[in-house]
């Protein structure tokens, strides 16, 4: 997941990734014109080390801009946010491949609020007709933790940002 936050790191963070990662690719705060160009520098790295980019939003402008598909709470989005069973049901009925549950844990993308916690993703993980990625405060090790959930795969914006110092 990208947004904003990443700053600088994006870049860097998108090249330490694990080849054939998935991407998608949010920055909803940047202009249209810096979206698009940051965009499409992603798209070069994600097309080298074989990853899939998506776009967060809608599906008729992720084909116009070569995205691989969409994610969103719409239909033709190849993965959805989900935060409780009745948003993944609609998702489900929206044909989301895959179904991103948050937040498991505290995150900055919902500052002063916990998480859902493990109960929660096991739960919709268990009831789920498609495979689930954990997203929200993961990290590598709590990913590993959670395996017997039944989820799919994690997901990150500050867990995969590369830091040095």
């Amino acid at each position: 997941m990208t947004d904003e936050r990443l700053g600088a790191g994006l870049i860097d963070a998108v090249r330490a990734l694990p080849k054939g990662s998935g991407i998608i690719f949010r920055h909803y705060a940047t202009p249209e014109t810096e979206r698009r160009a940051l965009f499409q520098s992603i798209q070069v790295i994600a097309r080298r080390n074989k990853h899939v980019l998506l776009l967060a939003g809608p599906a008729r402008l992720a084909r116009y801009w070569g995205a691989e598909g969409s994610h969103g709470r719409h239909r033709g989005a190849v993965t959805a946010p989900v935060h409780s069973l009745r948003e993944m049901r609609a998702a489900e009925r929206a044909r989301a491949q895959l179904l991103f549950v948050s937040p498991v844990f505290a995150t900055r993308s919902h500052p002063g609020k916990s998480g859902k916690g493990p109960l929660h993703l096991a739960n919709l993980s268990r009831q789920a007709k498609r495979p689930v990625i954990a997203l929200g405060g993961m990290t590598r090790a709590r990913f590993k933790a959670l395996r017997q959930t039944g989820i799919y795969g994690w997901a990150a914006i500050d867990g995969l940002t590369v830091r040095r110092g």
